[in-house]
């Protein structure tokens, strides 16, 4: 055993290679410190699913113990990310989602079956959804963060990497704390545990849990609420029994709850579109509210970034300017605040969320050489969240009309008001069940395994609603349209909108947007690992596992404003079905390394694979056509060097770590025709990770993190930009898409000059009826205005169709755009640096007292929302500075800590998620949390 191994004092103190820990120094470094230097205290980590020392895994992880995470301020999931080099974190702009983001790869797919890139796991079971961005870390033993596809041994959806919370077992030894922390936002955090020992090893009990209440954060100017607040707790019940010495087991239940008024999506930005005031050198007058996208592509940093969406550029305002209840853009000089903590909403957001988890850890020795172990895990929970769709109020009342007596409507669902007012529902359900087998050996030869199998099952139903007087409205007036009869009957009456006339939708009407997908998952796999210690220094890999996923939907179709009434299944495939059977692995070594200048290295390279599951896309709107149903899995091919050395005695570690990609089916997610359409696009990934710790002299420890990324699209990948469809080429003009197709509300492409002509001929108007293509848009100029046509004469109508030259297209252009290139853009949330560095030093005061006092600092460079790269696209860098103090006397077991996080009261726009066309294309930013500050005290006993 090297000397530097046999001074860790492991478990104790909890710092690593990316931390360090808040704690002082203990007495075995003490004691070396008298001897002429200090020692790095490290963790004991699973990172491959048995216990070893940080230093010696030859994996990149870092690992932070609860007293780590306190110290810096890393309370829960999305803090991590402020500690550990080339990751991000940022929240989605559904329920329950999130991107966890490791050398740029992540969670960019939207829908119930995409996988996470990077697992999450707890106590080493994978939780598919689960609540690391919603709870606080409380009564950890560690959280480990593993950089790079860990495939082989944590499953099929960790092409990223791996998150592993391990909760505090229960032990034989009586303790207990209590923690009470008082903040700014009138933030209170309340945090205890008791482990109570039964019947001395083989029983005891673990209690513990945490609550959080607090103000928002944000200011709905509307009616001066403050929104985004939080009110939740989370209790823990774990029973250790150990019947014998080979027999060991715990038992856990985690239960949580939130109810609140959290707020799913940040501010929305929008450079409001005005459409153009002439095409083609023809003046565009009244026919300009269809010639708008609502917010045009430009930076979400400039003044202009404040409007507010042109409503004429989405499907309700569309339809209102069609059928008379609007009559242009309601928002018109309407701008929002330039404050990202304000927003003006009708509707102030809510947010519940419950889930309860349990698991069953077995371990029993076969033997001295030889343990067995079963892992069971199950769990439920649900989110609901409501909250306006858009974040401002629109100045512009509803027209008089016989729809609109008075410029008010009475939705059912809404209300009655005189308003746009949209209403955007996020609902899951969700149940999982894990049951993982391994059998491992520590055998004396120098032959060593871990193998083992995994069922999983999910399955959950998620439902996202838009509701909207506009769009009931519009329903109405269709209804009208086509069959003379606003209030008609769909059971009885063809082309008729069925109305849900509940104050609760159903789920049934055909004037709101429902996506609901019943999802379900099962997963199987076989895994192993085979360790061959060649010599004592020189130890090869080889890991293989095969996976096999099942995932099926049931296909519900998207019905809004689609005659008739109830879900629709997807009448040529209701039970889309997807199936995937892929092996992966690693192979590599890692070599003790005996150099003159360091106490030990460690030396290692490693080829591993990952994969990721393709899936289903979210349900279309009915008659769609050109999207896929389903998306391809993803596959990382990784190649790994790195270096672990411990140096000078102990008192410095520095960790190196190269890597490089081939990244193959990145899964991306736009918005088309009102639902997420997910993509697959290839790319090359390398970078550098720098870790270093150092305590130059007893009591002063300095650490500092450095990430490295570069990220690069493949060759001959393409898509179409849906914030600019034409590329900016002035041949081509956007226009809106009407009512005679699936996709009303979304764009289309048409040639310049056949716009031109039609503005020419004083049938402007009926431009949006053009977008379904020569036939149609013909039909409808010749159809009787009675009849809900134009009524122009035929031979007017045939020129107008098929001699304007409005279907011409160049090379590449079609009616949906041209596709941009994206070879050699980078991947979406991946900045090329982010750094980190730490220093704390701790004064040793009179009887028996200490003070700590800590720094850390964090920055993130620019980075890209989406994989177009464009201006718009464009994330400014952000940095972060965290101080805490802690007084303490071990003695009394007592503690008070002061803290200030965000220092600098920044407020970076972290991600950005841009909508679809039908919403007039906003931009939802999600930002970091402003300065919070506070004073905690800790009793131990």
């Amino acid at each position: 055993m090297s000397r530097t191994l046999r001074m860790r004092s492991l478990l104790t103190m909890g710092a690593s290679a990316a931390v360090l820990s808040a704690l002082a120094v203990p007495a075995l470094a003490q004691q070396t410190a008298q001897q002429g230097g200090t020692v790095i205290e490290e963790l004991v980590v699973t990172a491959q699913k048995r216990e070893e020392a940080l230093q010696d895994v030859p994996i990149a992880v870092s690992a932070f113990s609860q007293d780590s995470l306190e110290a810096q301020k890393i309370d829960g999931g999305p803090n991590l990310q402020q500690a550990i080099p080339n990751v991000s974190f940022a929240k989605g702009n559904f329920t329950n989602s999130f991107n966890f983001q490791i050398r740029g790869v992540g969670y960019k797919a939207v829908g119930a079956s995409a996988d996470q890139g990077v697992g999450v796991h707890m106590n080493n079971a994978p939780m598919q959804s689960g609540n690391l961005f919603e709870a606080e870390f409380y009564d950890v033993e560690r959280v480990e963060v593993l950089r790079g596809p860990q495939g082989t041994l944590y499953g099929r959806n960790a092409t990223g990497g791996v998150v592993n919370v391990i909760t505090a077992k229960p032990t034989e030894v009586f303790e207990a704390n209590a923690r009470a922390e008082y903040g700014n936002f009138n933030a209170i955090r309340l945090r205890g545990m008791l482990n109570v020992p039964i019947f001395g090893e083989k029983l005891a009990v673990r209690l513990s849990g945490a609550t959080l209440k607090r103000d928002g954060f944000v200011t709905n100017t509307f009616n001066g609420h403050k929104v985004d607040d939080r009110d939740l707790y989370s209790t823990r019940v774990q029973v250790m029994f150990n019947p014998t010495e080979k027999l060991r087991t715990n038992f856990l239940w985690e239960r949580f709850h939130e109810d609140d008024s959290r707020a799913r999506t940040g501010k929305q930005l929008c450079t409001k579109d005005d459409g153009p005031a002439t095409v083609g050198g023809v003046p565009t007058g009244a026919a300009r509210r269809y010639l708008t996208q609502g917010c045009v592509s430009a930076s979400i940093y400039a003044p202009a970034a404040y409007g507010t969406v042109n409503t004429s550029g989405t499907l309700t305002g569309l339809l209102g300017n069609i059928f008379g209840f609007t009559g242009g853009d309601a928002n018109l000089g309407d701008n929002t605040s330039t404050n990202l903590r304000e927003i003006e909403t009708a509707l102030d957001p809510l947010y519940r969320s419950s889930s309860n988890v349990y698991q069953f850890t077995l371990n029993y020795d076969l033997s001295d050489t030889l343990s067995f172990t079963s892992m069971t895990a199950y769990s439920k929970g649900k989110v609901y969240t409501k909250q306006d769709y858009n974040r401002n109020v629109s100045p512009v009342p509803f027209n008089n009309t016989p729809f609109t007596p008075g410029g008010f409507f009475n939705d059912p669902q809404v209300g009655n008001t005189n308003k746009f007012t949209t209403i955007d529902v996020s609902s899951a359900t969700a149940e999982q069940f894990s049951q993982e087998l391994r059998l491992q050996s520590a055998f004396d030869g120098p032959l060593n395994f871990n193998i083992g199998g995994i069922h999983f099952t999910y399955r959950t139903l998620t439902d996202y609603y838009v509701i909207g007087n506009s769009l009931t409205l519009s329903s109405l007036a269709l209804n009208f349209s086509n069959t003379g009869n606003p209030n008609c009957n769909p059971a009885t009456t063809a082309r008729c909108i069925g109305i849900d006339t509940a104050a609760d939708p159903t789920g049934a009407g055909h004037n709101y947007y429902l996506n609901r997908t019943p999802y379900n998952l099962v997963s199987d796999a076989l895994f192993g690992e085979l360790y061959w210690q060649a010599n004592e220094d020189l130890k090869f890999t080889l890991g293989l596992r095969q996976t096999r996923d099942k995932k099926a939907v049931k296909n519900y179709s998207t019905v809004l404003l689609a005659p008739g009434y109830g879900l629709t299944l997807n009448p040529t495939n209701p039970d889309q079905r997807a199936r995937f059977s892929e092996l992966t692995g690693r192979l590599g070594f890692d070599y003790k390394a005996h150099l003159g200048f360091t106490d030990d290295t460690l030396l290692y390279a490693f080829y591993s694979k990952g994969y990721k599951g393709g899936g289903i896309n979210p349900g279309v709107p009915a008659n769609s056509v050109g999207i896929r149903q389903t998306f391809d899995p993803e596959f990382v091919n990784a190649f790994e060097v790195g270096t672990k050395n411990t140096l000078m005695g102990g008192s410095l570690l520095f960790n190196a770590t190269g890597f490089a990609y081939d990244y193959q089916g990145y899964q991306i997610s736009k918005i088309v025709n009102r639902t997420s359409v997910n993509e697959n696009v290839n790319a090359k990934i390398y970078g550098l990770e720098l870790e270093t710790i150092w305590s130059p002299v007893r009591n002063l420890k300095l650490n500092a993190n450095l990430g490295y990324l570069h990220t690069k699209i493949g060759k001959g990948v393409s898509s179409v930009d849906t914030m600019n469809r034409t590329q900016s080429n002035p041949a081509y003009t956007v226009v809106k898409v009407g009512p005679n197709s699936a996709a009303v509300g979304a764009n289309c492409v048409l040639a310049t000059a056949g716009v031109a002509t039609i503005l020419g001929a004083g049938a402007g108007a009926t431009l949006p009826w053009a977008c379904s293509g020569a036939a149609a848009y013909q039909a409808f100029l010749s159809t009787p205005a009675a009849l809900g046509g134009a009524g122009l004469p035929a031979p007017t109508a045939a020129f107008l169709a098929n001699a304007t030259g409005l279907y011409t297209y160049g090379a590449g252009y079609s009616i949906e755009g041209v596709a941009a290139d994206l070879s050699g853009n980078e991947l979406p949330n991946s900045p090329h640096w982010t750094t980190s560095i730490g220093a704390q030093y701790t004064f040793e005061l009179s009887n028996g007292w200490s003070a700590t006092l800590r720094g850390d600092y964090y920055r993130q460079s620019k980075q890209f929302a989406r994989a177009y790269n464009t201006e718009y696209d464009r994330l400014k860098a952000w940095d972060n500075g965290n101080v805490t103090l802690k007084v303490e006397k071990p003695e009394w077991g007592l503690s008070i800590d002061a803290y200030v996080k965000n220092i600098g009261n920044k407020l970076p726009i972290v991600d950005a998620y841009t909508t679809d066309d039908s919403s007039g294309l906003f931009t939802n930013v999600l930002t970091g949390e402003p300065r919070l500050y506070g004073i905690a005290i800790t009793k131990s006993w």
